[in-house]
């Protein structure tokens, strides 16, 4: 009896003993931070990218006088109002004018004149050639300043800017602004590695604030040959029709281009983690010895709850979702489901 009462006393204590080891293991465990983790892996990532611009008009002409200073006779037009190329916008005084054209003619009929006494030997070659050369150049400077006088438009479109009224002597503004409304473009700066795939004519799809459930159809009409070195992007120009003039320089435009797909990582957004001060983005990722790791990643388009991830992660990585608050690089952690 005494052996048998021995030996159960024996066993109590072991028992004792291994319930504290194993009390012990889950205390431990418990200490370590909760994690719940995410496994990423490559999908087909639709390669859909928007970038932001300013409509502006297709060309812009100043209307004003080359001379100094002129006197406004008469304009003709107002703010609004749609011309032609060729169309008269403004008359200045014509005082110049009139005298410079008073003066061609004199010359013409003086040529006339000592063209007729050549023929009949009563003047040189050289005497005739040197009254040709001042005609040409009087007729030269006469159409300038008849360009001067009668202001035309170079172009179809819309008057959008006027400075000066009848009577006023012109100064150092144009006296009109007239812009080509249809077609319109805009322009906007694209990241470097989508270089080679930016053509002429490629679509491009934009969307205005002013006509949200409206998409406008235009097409590449610039890209420029050269990339800029700071911020790695190219200016490219998107030419739109505006027939129905819905669009109108200076407003904010969203444009949409298409590049196909592209295999890349996609990640849950709760993973990725914006380091304060600076632009970059990182995820703790999960080691095999239940360590984490704290991983720069470089990020493409969101998509809904998810980011698209260039650069950083692999196939099969398992990034931390949740818990990340008490974590830095090399902390060990207890995952949950």
């Amino acid at each position: 009896m005494k052996k048998i009462s021995i030996l159960a006393f024996t066993l109590a204590l072991l028992s004792a003993g291994c319930n504290r080891g194993g009390q012990q293991t889950t205390s431990e465990t418990t200490a370590l931070p909760q994690v719940k983790v995410q496994t990423v892996h490559i999908e087909s990532v639709p390669q859909e990218h928007v970038y932001t611009g300013t409509i502006m008009p297709y060309s812009r002409n100043m209307i004003t006088s080359f001379q100094a200073t002129m006197r406004i006779e008469k304009i003709m037009v107002e703010v609004g109002d749609y011309v032609t190329a060729g169309q008269l916008l403004v008359k200045m005084e014509e005082t110049n004018y009139l005298q410079a054209k008073l003066q061609i003619e004199n010359l013409k009929v003086e040529y006339n004149r000592v063209e007729a006494l050549y023929q009949s030997g009563g003047v040189s070659k050289q005497q005739l050639d040197q009254l040709k050369v001042q005609l040409d150049v009087t007729k030269e400077a006469f159409d300038n300043l008849e360009k001067s006088t009668f202001l035309k438009s170079p172009i179809n479109g819309m008057i959008t800017q006027r400075n000066f009224d009848n009577g006023d002597l012109t100064g150092g503004q144009p006296i009109l602004v007239v812009q080509q409304l249809n077609p319109l473009k805009v322009s906007i700066n694209i990241q470097e590695n989508f270089f080679p795939m930016v053509k002429s004519q490629m679509p491009a799809f934009i969307t205005l604030e002013s006509y949200p459930d409206v998409v406008f159809e235009g097409k590449v009409r610039l890209v420029y040959p050269t990339v800029d070195p700071v911020t790695h992007t190219f200016t490219t120009e998107i030419v739109v029709n505006n027939n129905n003039m819905k669009m109108r320089p200076g407003m904010f435009a969203r444009v949409t281009f298409n590049f196909g797909n592209a295999d890349h990582i996609v990640a849950p957004d709760l993973a990725v983690i914006k380091q304060s001060g600076i632009n970059d983005r990182y995820v703790f990722v999960l080691n095999r010895d239940n360590s984490v790791s704290y991983t720069k990643v470089t990020l493409g388009q969101r998509m809904g709850n998810s980011y698209e991830i260039l650069s950083g992660l692999y196939d099969g990585d398992r990034v931390v979702t949740a818990g990340m608050s008490r974590l830095i690089d090399g902390t060990v952690v207890h995952v949950i489901e």
